[in-house]
């Protein structure tokens, strides 16, 4: 049974997939990144105002904000959801979203020809999918799931609302913001834009019933080894070669702690980048975390190697620097429990098996909760996120209006009833 209607589902969907709002890391001083973000923001506040919402565009910000204003007298606290409009680093130069309808649950040719499928032998979770509206992309581009299913799933749930006033509600604040993909759109965000909101949601992946209230620690190290170039003819005694150092420092990096070795709570360092020549070489290597104690030793471990290598080979031949780059959400959520159980509550009661997972990333909801709103993650309902294989289903984006209509009227009901506070469970 839907919720909503479909059509309107998928056709704003297929309308904001066709838009090429890539973010760009190399113009990130930019705000937003890359110009059609921006289009995409005034477009959106336009289409909240004929929603029925107040709205406006930041301008400093690049985020759409709207304002659905509560229609009880009750004293209840404003609920926030975020959804952001830039796409991943994958091409997105001329988006031709294809609609199966009444999936099969076989094979879907994107591209025949180029022999291009998408292939539940493959990729197991489009079984869930089958006798829904399946849409993907050609093959040859990403759709733009993450997180364009997520901005029409709120706006699933504004219409719905504002064509059902005999639902009550509380505030509701909304954001479309740019720049996730590269790690500033959240770090960008005014608070001022949502006054009062206590909680928040972010939207980011995931399957229906996904829920996640804990993310990485994330740091960046980025190692600058110095060389000392002499002719190789008279080099004895006398070079020092950056490129033999850096594959020393390599060398005693944990084998085992890297991503393809990880999984669950595991956390880990990845080099995600390394150049050489005789007079330097620069590594940079992200960590990940999800338990403090063990992110700060991963940290310290980089910090000792540093000093260890600058006391074998001279001072100075090595130089670190570490750039935190967001915290994890469980570190402010878990003493903010009914951001969590007013989620869980409203999955049941709109009749979807909750399935809490750790987040293996981060969210706009890291920088967000950072600044005073709890935000943990709901999902989206897509698959695939991030390459030509992304696909989504309009019925999966309608259950997720669903889920968020139903937590707006929850929050009202606890607010009247008593809120669940239940101390947070350790999924892990």
């Amino acid at each position: 049974m839907t919720f909503y209607d479909l059509n309107f589902i998928q056709k704003t969907f297929i309308h904001y997939a066709k838009e090429n709002t890539r973010s760009d890391p190399n113009n990130s001083d930019q705000i937003p990144s890359s110009p059609n973000q921006i289009k995409m923001a005034k477009e959106l506040t336009k289409q909240l105002k004929e929603i029925g919402l107040d709205a406006y565009f930041n301008d400093k910000s690049c985020f759409a904000i709207g304002h659905l204003t509560s229609n009880v007298s009750d004293k209840v606290t404003p609920i926030g959801f975020f959804s952001h409009m830039d796409t991943a680093d994958f091409n997105a130069v001329n988006i031709q979203p294809h609609v199966h309808k009444n999936y099969d649950g076989g094979r879907v040719a994107l591209d025949k020809e180029a022999g291009i499928f998408l292939d539940p032998k493959e990729f197991p979770a489009l079984k869930s999918c089958q006798g829904e509206t399946l849409i993907t992309s050609d093959g040859h581009t990403l759709l733009g799931v993450d997180d364009k299913a997520g901005i029409v799933g709120i706006l699933g749930m504004l219409k719905y609302l504002v064509a059902h006033p005999k639902v009550e509600h509380g505030d509701i604040y909304v954001g479309f913001g740019p720049d996730e993909e590269i790690g500033y759109g959240g770090k960008r965000f005014d608070p001022k834009d949502f006054p009062n909101v206590e909680l928040a949601y972010t939207l980011e992946n995931g399957r229906p019933g996904d829920f996640e209230y804990e993310t990485f620690n994330a740091t960046l190290a980025k190692i600058h080894i110095h060389g000392t170039v002499v002719h190789p003819g008279e080099a004895y005694g006398l070079m020092v070669n950056a490129t033999t150092l850096m594959n020393k420092f390599l060398d005693q990096m944990p084998a085992d702690e890297v991503p393809e070795k990880s999984k669950g709570h595991d956390g880990y360092y990845m080099v995600v980048n390394s150049s050489s020549c005789v007079d330097h070489a620069d590594i940079d290597i992200i960590i990940r975390d999800f338990d403090w104690d063990k992110y700060l030793a991963k940290e310290q471990f980089i910090k000792d190697l540093v000093a260890k290598l600058n006391k074998k080979y001279g001072a100075d031949r090595f130089k670190l620097t570490l750039r935190r780059e967001y915290e994890n959400i469980y570190n402010v959520i878990k003493d903010h429990p009914y951001v969590v159980n007013l989620a869980l509550d409203a999955y049941k009661k709109a009749g979807i098996k909750p399935n809490v997972k750790t987040f293996r990333g981060g969210t706009d909801g890291n920088f967000i909760t950072q600044k005073g709103i709890p935000t943990p993650n709901l999902f989206n309902g897509g698959g695939n996120y991030h390459g030509r294989y992304e696909y989504v289903t309009v019925e999966q984006i309608d259950k997720l209006s669903k889920v968020l209509t139903t937590i707006c009227k929850e929050h009202l009901y606890q607010t009247r009833h008593g809120r669940d506070n239940t101390p947070l469970k350790k999924y892990w």
